[in-house]
């Protein structure tokens, strides 16, 4: 602090956005200009005015306290679009005490980053805080991150970065390690609700007067934008835009050009085909064609879900419906030949099936267990029994002596041992009683019976 217990005056570098300056905490955010989009002019400048996130801005979190006292900490904001993250990030730096920068990681450098380096180190010469804004901060490589983490460490600058793509992902874990993440949800239908009712009914910063909507159609667009509160002001501006009465048919008309809320490059591709696939498994077939329907709409790659289907259907089906097999094939198999839109029938079809196949990891089980065995002990040989016989000398090395072929063998099992040396008695696979699975445990039980291997201690249900 300067001597006289004032502040220094603030550098013109200090602006944090293009149209003011914000000179005290507590001050709110400069107001958009009357010709930018209405989710610009109708952001909340206060953190009264914020909508939603109770979770981490109620009264009493460690968030809010921080924000109320002046002194933020670094943090990561990640949520999906239109949940806030920008806003929340603009007021948190309004209200320091310190100096604000802002930068976008789409058009910073390191460079740029240094510059803001530069200037905080400066500042905290003369006892005075800068406080970083940094918008999709994801998408800064790892030496741009690494730019940052000196002068984070050290207290230079508070890191406010904004993401949403999962910063577990996306963020050097030493700069996550230094910073707190906070997760930001969807908004809820009243909670758009309520930003929409806002915007019509203000004069100044919103549409009143240029449009009604009926309650039922705002109700509508409330619940069609996955939480995305951007998105909605973007349709209701749309709407004010051709003015008069909107009813539902102009909020469909509104809303033509809305994306689905999915990212199949980021957070959501891994949060939609692991509900499909955890759909699946739990045996509801509504589940697993909902979460389906969200992937084909938002643009999946079909080839990948028919990946995943081929792959539960041995993974969590196996032998319990060996035929969940070949209708994954199949689907995969069609989804090649015949393309989207039209394969989505086909992706359809094989996800009610697997749904509804009876379930068994057994073989899956097996298979690791078995992987498992080689890796801790190292491979065993087989009997000499069962080696290769066809070459010359095989017979004077005994390979293959007094093998016995099942087929000329009353119900094809001979007595033979047919493990290695020592793991006789091994069991890896354990069918279960579901589905054919019951079957082949029959078969197992009997052929086990006939070359003398102990029955399981401990059997499945």
């Amino acid at each position: 602090m300067p001597p006289d217990g004032g502040e220094y005056p603030q550098p013109v570098s200090d602006r944090l956005f293009d149209s003011a300056e914000v000179d005290s905490p507590g001050s709110g955010l400069p107001e958009a200009g009357p010709d930018a989009p209405l989710a610009a002019r109708m952001r909340p400048r206060t953190m009264d005015e914020m909508v939603g996130q109770d979770h981490i801005l109620a009264p009493g979190t460690a968030l809010r306290g921080a924000v109320d006292a002046g002194r933020p900490h670094s943090a990561i904001l990640y949520g999906p679009p239109g949940s806030g993250k920008t806003t929340l990030a603009r007021i948190i730096a309004s209200t320091s005490d310190g100096a604000f920068e802002e930068e976008s990681a789409v058009n910073a450098g390191r460079a740029e980053i240094r510059a803001v380096i530069g200037r905080a180190e400066d500042r905290g010469r003369h006892g005075r805080r800068t406080v970083l804004f940094l918008d999709e901060i994801h998408r800064f490589n790892k030496a741009q991150q690494d730019a940052l983490l000196p002068a984070v460490e050290s207290g230079v600058l508070t890191l406010i970065g904004a993401t949403t793509e999962n910063p577990y992902f996306e963020v050097n874990s030493a700069l996550i390690s230094r910073s707190q993440v906070y997760e930001l949800h969807p908004l809820g239908r009243d909670e758009i609700l309520t930003l929409l009712e806002r915007a019509l009914a203000d004069p100044d910063r919103g549409v009143a007067g240029r449009v009604r909507v009926e309650p039922d159609a705002l109700g509508a667009l409330a619940e069609r934008v996955s939480g995305d509160a951007r998105a909605a002001l973007s349709a209701l501006e749309r709407l004010a835009a051709a003015g008069g009465e909107a009813g539902i048919e102009e909020v469909e008309d509104a809303l033509q050009a809305q994306a689905i809320a999915y990212d199949k490059g980021g957070d959501h591709h891994y949060d939609y085909i692991s509900a499909w696939i955890k759909a699946t498994r739990g045996s509801d077939p509504d589940a697993s064609l909902y979460y389906l329907a969200v992937m084909i709409e938002g643009g999946e790659d079909p080839r990948f879900i028919a990946r995943r289907m081929v792959i539960l259907a041995s993974e969590d089906i196996g032998n319990a419906d060996p035929q969940a097999l070949v209708v994954a094939t199949s689907a995969a198999a069609a989804v090649d030949r015949v393309g989207m839109p039209e394969a989505a029938i086909n992706l359809g079809q094989a996800a009610t099936y697997l749904a509804l196949a009876p379930k068994s990891n057994a073989s899956y089980a097996a298979i690791n267990a078995a992987r498992e065995e080689v890796r801790r002990h190292g491979p065993k040989l087989p009997p000499d029994h069962l080696r290769d016989s066809h070459y010359a000398g095989a017979e004077q090395l005994g390979r293959g002596k007094g093998y016995v072929y099942p087929h000329d063998v009353d119900g094809g099992v001979s007595g033979q041992p047919l493990m290695p040396e020592g793991l006789e008695n091994r069991r890896f696979y354990e069918p279960t009683r579901y589905g054919f699975e019951a079957e082949l445990r029959r078969r197992r039980d009997a052929a086990d019976k006939i070359r003398g291997k102990p029955a399981p201690q401990a059997e499945n249900p």
